[in-house]
């Protein structure tokens, strides 16, 4: 089975650090329509962090920093295997604009539970809302 390492980030709303940056993949792509963090493959020769920044400047269009990580998994789709890794970030240039997604907006954990997210978010989802997972 294929295996990719992926990165998200946690990304509080800048008004509201209970709210986090969540984004609706496009209709075409694998595992359509579901939500997830925003984030992307680790591409060869990158950081995890550096990963995340180009992710922010090319799906996003806002330039990130990224803190420590948060949370790491792996889930088993029937197509891939994916290494999920959860890093802190924050905006510090930009606007969000969903440049690589159908939509974004900002949640809290329990809005968050009512979403169609993809597989391999939902222990990630139940651990911040009870509070096991830092947000910071």
């Amino acid at each position: 089975m294929r295996r990719i390492r992926v990165v998200a980030g946690l990304i509080p709303s800048p008004g509201d650090p209970s709210r986090f940056l969540v984004q609706q993949r496009l209709p075409g792509a694998s595992r359509a329509n579901l939500w997830e963090f925003p984030g992307g493959k680790v591409e060869p020769g990158e950081s995890e962090a550096q990963a995340l920044v180009r992710e922010g400047e090319e799906e996003l269009a806002v330039r990130l920093s990224v803190g420590r990580r948060l949370w790491r998994t792996e889930h088993a789709y029937p197509d891939v295997l994916v290494e999920l890794q959860l890093f802190a970030a924050e905006i510090v240039d930009g606007e969000p604009r969903a440049l690589g997604a159908q939509a974004l907006r900002f949640a809290t954990p329990a809005e968050m539970q009512a979403l169609p997210f993809c597989e391999a978010d939902l222990p990630l989802i139940d651990a911040l809302v009870g509070g096991t997972v830092p947000t910071r």
